[in-house]
């Protein structure tokens, strides 16, 4: 497992809320983009060494991790990766697509005219973030015009559904994966198209679809990560 950045570190309290939150969302991350894989033994001493934090977090994160589905606990040896396919991806995804539809749709319906100022602006700033190839701030921009596009309406289960589904974003790695700034410029202007005009119907579909094309994304890239790992294995001799 690659360290992230020291300024990573310093800032994870400030910016998961806790240690426990950090290191989950660091192994959560890494699993989800095929740089740990499936069956994979975690070390909690190794992942607090990685991770400059005391066991105590990285124990709390991995139990997390186990209720999530990402990791299972083995009687006597710690912990492994939970075994997750490219299609389980594809399948959480699908399932998410139908909820951002849905919160999409009633946006159109409802967005007042600042809210709208305020996601216009968000998109703008992330497709100049794209031409400029700021992948950084691509990200950041992307997640909040989300989160203000999912927040125009009350409607709390929804978006505890997302909450559910975004566990299977790893927000830290798109910029590694094919095509996704591309698509990200490219299925956000439908998704703005629509909702400018109010098109309730239209805004269902871009925000589905978007959903639909980030997951085939990073399914691929996820067959593509541990198809690799694996044969970088079997080339190794076998004692």
């Amino acid at each position: 497992m690659p360290l992230p950045p020291d300024e990573r570190l310093e800032d994870a309290a400030r910016r998961y809320g806790s240690m426990r939150s950090f290191a989950a969302e660091y192994l959560r991350e890494r699993i989800i983009s095929g740089v740990l894989l499936p069956g994979e033994s975690l070390q909690i001493d190794e992942i607090a060494q990685r991770l400059k934090v005391s066991a105590t977090p990285v124990r709390e994160a991995l139990q997390s991790l186990r209720v999530e589905g990402f990791v299972d606990g083995v009687r006597g040896q710690g912990f492994r990766v939970h075994p997750i396919t490219a299609a389980d991806i594809e399948d959480v995804f699908l399932v998410h697509a139908n909820v951002a539809g849905e919160l999409a749709a009633r946006a159109a319906r409802s967005i007042s005219d600042e809210q709208l100022r305020v996601l216009e602006a968000l998109h703008y700033e992330l497709l100049a973030a794209a031409v400029r190839g700021d992948v950084e701030a691509l990200e950041a921009r992307n997640n909040e015009f989300h989160h203000l596009l999912n927040h125009i309406v009350d409607a709390p289960r929804l978006r505890w559904l997302v909450a559910l589904f975004s566990k299977y974003v790893p927000r830290n790695f798109y910029a590694q994966i094919e095509g996704w700034p591309e698509a990200t410029r490219a299925d956000h202007t439908q998704i703005i198209d629509a909702i400018k005009a109010r098109d309730a119907e239209a805004a269902r579909h871009a925000a589905s679809e978007h959903i639909i094309h980030s997951g085939e994304l990073l399914a691929a890239h996820f067959r593509s990560a541990t198809a690799s790992a694996s044969a970088s294995a079997d080339s190794l001799p076998k004692l």
